[in-house]
């Protein structure tokens, strides 16, 4: 076993044929490295749990088990609770938000999940931003502030760590740095506004904070990302927010940390140099490379021939246990806690459906539903586009031609896109399908209302998963 492998974290994914079965000789090959734990992407209520108690009876030491839970844990697991998107919880307010933060964390904690890949703290700053939009909790510095403080503390308050994302701040790019190294020109007089969250959550006391591929010049002239510069994580992060808990890498694999670590030999050689230089920087922890033995390989190598100091690694083992050590164990929930979660969430779901445009009168008895999807074609599955007929038919509503014409726009927030706006393709569709009067139903961010035409009744419903579908069908009822 190899003691510096403790600060990797690989991923597992689900397969949708198979579950986990397909990721399970590489998970147990990095077991016996010595990982800290994995990522974990996607499964059953069930199968999760019993992945996450298998792999930790298996391991060496404590393990973390992260996962992406920005809309809650059931924006992973199938069987658990579905949320808003941040920013549709945060229009509600803070209540709100540390109520979605406690529902996220104890369901977390009913699969073995340890630790909540959330809140993203990134201010909603720049209307081309590809990646962030209804993701943040908005586009005030002091709003956000506000909610990432609440999000925090209720998540950490059910026993499992929370993580702020992606400092010093992802909202001002105009690229993705799932795809590109972003580099974000503004002055540090500006960067304060986006600062600002991070700050109270780090006096929430954020057990975690996840970097940014992203390159600040006027935090670090030498224009690397933040992920492998220590002037960012040492001088800005530890020094002047006074944070001292775990430094996370976003994922290793995305082309913003490839384009920045260096090294060659194609993806491999720049994961295990970008990984080296992520711990010289200032990261405790390294999430999300492809090639795990390889980057374990070359942070002994590193260790071993002083190019990573033994104190920038003692200090990352210090911090890994004790953030473990804060963790609390699994529990599972009973059904009646989980039935009490869901209503919660589409109380929330229906209250943030928002009205942006003309009134609709009564509720239609005959409904035609007519698609314009600007998620078709993404590389992995988008959620099935059929809640709203289902939501209406149970309600007795006649889908059919000829009826009350709805328009359908999904236009969520994707890393696959690499734009904030509708394609060309279908804008058309649109126009085409607002030529005769209709309803919209908007599954995306309030502002690509601008680009609706037409004066008909518009609702934002925020992204398209089945929860907010539901939510716009009874909106739509509601008239």
């Amino acid at each position: 076993m190899k003691p510096l492998a403790a600060l990797v974290l690989p991923a597992i994914r689900w397969d949708a044929d198979r579950g986990f079965a397909p990721a399970l000789p590489a998970a147990e090959a990095a077991l016996s490295l010595g990982v800290g734990g994995f990522i974990v992407f996607g499964g059953e209520r069930s199968a999760v749990r019993r992945l996450t108690h298998e792999l930790a009876a298996a391991a060496p030491h404590a393990l973390f088990f992260a996962a992406d839970f920005e809309r809650g844990a059931g924006q992973q697991v199938r069987g658990l609770t579905s949320l808003p998107p941040a920013q549709a919880v945060a229009a509600l307010g803070g209540d709100a938000v540390a109520e979605a933060a406690a529902i996220t964390a104890r369901e977390a904690r009913d699969v073995g999940v340890n630790w909540a890949l959330a809140p993203v703290v990134d201010l909603d700053a720049e209307p081309a931003n590809p990646i962030v939009q209804t993701r943040s909790f908005g586009s005030d510095p002091e709003q956000v502030a506000g909610a990432a403080a609440r999000w925090v503390a209720a998540c950490q308050d059910e026993g499992v760590l929370a993580c702020a994302k992606h400092f010093p701040g992802h909202g001002r790019t105009t690229a993705d740095s799932h795809a590109e190294l972003p580099v974000v020109a503004a002055s540090r007089e500006v960067l304060e506004g986006d600062l600002l969250p991070y700050r109270r959550a780090v006096e929430a006391g954020v057990w975690s904070v996840m970097t940014a591929h992203v390159a600040y010049p006027a935090l670090d002239p030498s224009g690397v990302a933040a992920t492998f510069s220590r002037p960012i994580l040492d001088g800005v992060l530890r020094r002047d927010l006074g944070f001292d808990g775990l430094v996370v890498t976003d994922a290793l694999i995305m082309e913003g940390a490839l384009a920045g670590g260096g090294g060659g030999g194609g993806s491999g050689g720049r994961e295990a140099a970008g990984a080296v230089r992520a711990l010289r920087a200032g990261c405790d922890l390294l999430l999300y490379p492809q090639e795990v033995e390889g980057v374990v390989a070359a942070l002994e190598r590193a260790a071993g021939n002083g190019e990573l100091p033994q104190d920038t690694v003692d200090e990352a083992l210090a911090r890994r246990a004790a953030a473990l050590g804060r963790a609390a164990a699994p529990s599972a929930l009973g059904d009646a806690v989980l039935a009490e979660d869901r209503t919660r969430a589409s109380a929330m779901a229906l209250s943030a459906v928002r009205r942006l445009r003309g009134a609709r009168g009564r509720p239609p008895e005959t409904v035609e539903l007519i698609l314009v999807d600007d998620d078709a074609g993404a590389p992995y599955p988008v959620p099935p586009r059929s809640a709203v007929a289902e939501a209406l038919a149970a309600r007795g509503v006649r889908l059919a031609p000829g009826g009350e014409r709805v328009v359908l726009l999904f236009c969520d927030v994707k890393s696959w896109k690499g734009r904030a706006t509708l394609s060309p393709e279908s804008r058309r569709s649109l126009a085409a399908a607002l030529a005769r009067p209709a309803t919209t139903l908007l599954f995306g961010h309030p502002r690509l209302a601008a680009g609706v035409p037409g004066t008909g009744a518009l609702l934002c419903a925020w992204s398209g998963d089945a929860l907010m579908q539901h939510a716009a069908a009874e909106a739509l009822l509601a008239g």
